[in-house]
């Protein structure tokens, strides 16, 4: 609005003097040329007339060309001086006057604040949102500050480095947390601001781990570096392929635990429906559920076809893991491993590289990379077939791609796929929205850098135990509620969420055999299972029980 002010000035003010120095020299025509002798304000009202198109009567005709000419030339600069005032001028004010502004204060107590709004941040807001937890988002930039707010998220219009922001317009002294989202040395310096206002939990993230040290020093309460978790999570999806232990598992208690296992082309599973796995039977373990080229499927149904692309989430003790996971694997996919090619060498892709090197399981690598400086083994697009081929991925084993934009990895995986349809495809995405794409294109297994960051700010703010960040299904430990005393099959908490109670601690003991007629006591501790969307569906159920 200032600066339309200022130009608005500044077109008066030319609009004013144009006017006088025409108004000078009609005064003068009308004396020299038509022997009419005409006060100076009558020129100027006939100058006024012109220029607004408002009449040109009073003095017309004009015998002379000389005044007929200053009139057209009046004419057209009148003209001309109203369309400039139309865009410049008219238009925007009109644009102000229409759009939606986001608030640049917000009256909140017992909140979360957000600066800066990432895919990380909207996977906060959606557990906020499902547990009725009021949150505001901190935007610097106007419009895009509106772009939020129009999509009805709370948000502000304010500056995350300035103190008056979090004293005068978040109310940070009443709020659970700070959430620094913004970039490694903004978040340090919103960091050192938020805490010259008042004691209030920061929490901040940081894209290069050896920055952690900093954030702790400016005063922060966690520092979260979710893209080494990512690499060692991708990295561990290698290694669990070529080695037959459960380095993955989640142990809950007592020998018992939770794995994701792949099945691979080839293998004693691809091909078969679930009915006739017979996993239940050959190996005593519980299947959770399932992922089906990207959708989790819990209980998988009777008739589904499982193939390369199902992974699936099961439960039950170590002997019975290792059976089933040697039904999983390929034995032509043991006899011939062949190498790694790792394209990506950001934090990610070099956490991986150093994670398969530290497994010591003798696993050769190729890595790619498009910056020379990366010193990898092979420099070019990786979405180029030449750059894969120097990379050896005809005979490769495993291709992770770890790059930074989703676009580009869904590309090359399509690339890696037609070069190699044997090949076991490893992906990183930025996005939960890229999960889909990349499974459809061709890759085996996916994690999400957003979900990760998600759920390790939710764990965090909302004082959650949650058993695993980096696996696509999240496992959570929480109380009954007021489920307590009702049996499984009463609270059919599948049923209602989606979610599936894998475990059940009580009085120290783990409880891996539930039946329906399994009745929940108030002290107990229920090991849930299920996407993040049916995780909060089951907080919700909680919460309304409660």
């Amino acid at each position: 609005m200032d600066k339309w002010m200022r130009r608005t000035v500044r077109y008066m003010a030319v609009l004013f003097v144009v006017m006088l120095l025409y108004a000078v020299v009609y005064d003068y025509g009308m004396g020299a040329f038509e022997a009419d002798r005409i006060s100076f304000l009558h020129s100027l009202q006939v100058v006024v007339e012109t220029f607004t198109t408002t009449g040109f009567g009073s003095d017309a005709p004009w015998s002379s060309w000389q005044m007929n000419v200053l009139v057209i030339v009046m004419d057209l600069t009148g003209v001309f001086l109203i369309f400039l005032a139309l865009p410049t001028l008219v238009f925007p004010l009109f644009e102000e006057a229409l759009s939606t502004a986001a608030p640049t204060s917000v009256d909140l107590g017992d909140h979360v604040v957000i600066a800066g709004y990432t895919a990380r941040g909207e996977a906060l807001i959606r557990e906020l949102d499902a547990r009725g937890i009021p949150y505001v988002v901190v935007e610097p930039d106007r419009d895009r500050a509106a772009d939020i707010y129009e999509s009805d998220t709370t948000v502000v219009h304010g500056e995350p480095e300035s103190v008056e922001t979090y004293r005068d317009d978040v109310n940070l002294e009443y709020a659970r947390a700070l959430v620094a989202d913004v970039d490694d040395a903004t978040n340090a310096s919103v960091t050192l601001t938020a805490t010259q206002v008042c004691d209030t939990p920061v929490i901040t993230f940081v894209e290069e781990p050896p920055l952690k040290e900093y954030h702790r020093l400016a005063g922060a309460s966690d520092v979260f570096s979710p893209r080494q978790l990512v690499g060692e999570s991708l990295a561990t999806k290698v290694t669990s392929g070529v080695s037959s232990d459960l380095d993955d598992a989640i142990e809950i208690g007592d020998g018992f635990d939770v794995v994701e296992l792949p099945v691979q082309s080839g293998s004693e599973l691809d091909g078969v429906q679930v009915a006739d796995s017979g996993i239940r039977e050959q190996t005593g373990a519980n299947v959770i559920g399932a992922w089906f080229r990207g959708e989790f499927v819990s209980p998988p149904s009777p008739n589904t076809l499982i193939d390369e692309q199902t992974i699936l989430l099961v439960a039950g003790h170590e002997s019975q893991l290792e059976e089933l996971k040697r039904l999983t694997r390929s034995e032509q996919r043991r006899r011939r491993h062949g190498h790694v090619v790792v394209a990506g060498l950001g934090v990610v892709g070099e956490t991986v590289v150093r994670a398969i090197d530290d497994a010591g399981i003798g696993l050769p690598q190729v890595t790619v990379d498009t910056d020379p400086e990366k010193e990898a083994d092979v420099t070019g697009d990786v979405t180029d077939v030449d750059v894969l081929r120097e990379a050896g991925i005809e005979a490769a084993g495993t291709v992770i791609l770890s790059l930074p934009d989703d676009t580009q990895t869904v590309f090359a995986t399509l690339v890696v796929r037609e070069l190699n349809p044997e090949v076991e495809i490893v992906a990183r995405a930025e996005s939960q929205e890229s999960v889909r794409k990349l499974y459809r294109a061709g890759a085996d297994y996916v994690l999400s850098l957003g979900t990760v960051s998600g759920r390790m700010l939710a764990s965090t703010i909302l004082d959650e135990e949650v058993i695993t960040f980096d696996q696509q299904v999240e496992l959570i430990r929480t109380g009954p509620g007021d489920l307590a005393n009702r049996t499984l099959g009463e609270a059919d908490i599948r049923a209602r969420t989606g979610c599936t109670v894998v475990a059940v601690e009580r009085n120290g003991d783990l409880v891996s055999e539930l039946g329906p007629d399994f009745r929940l006591d108030p002290d107990d501790e229920l090991i849930v299972a299920g996407t993040d969307d049916d995780i909060v569906t089951f907080t919700e159920m909680v919460g309304e029980a409660d």
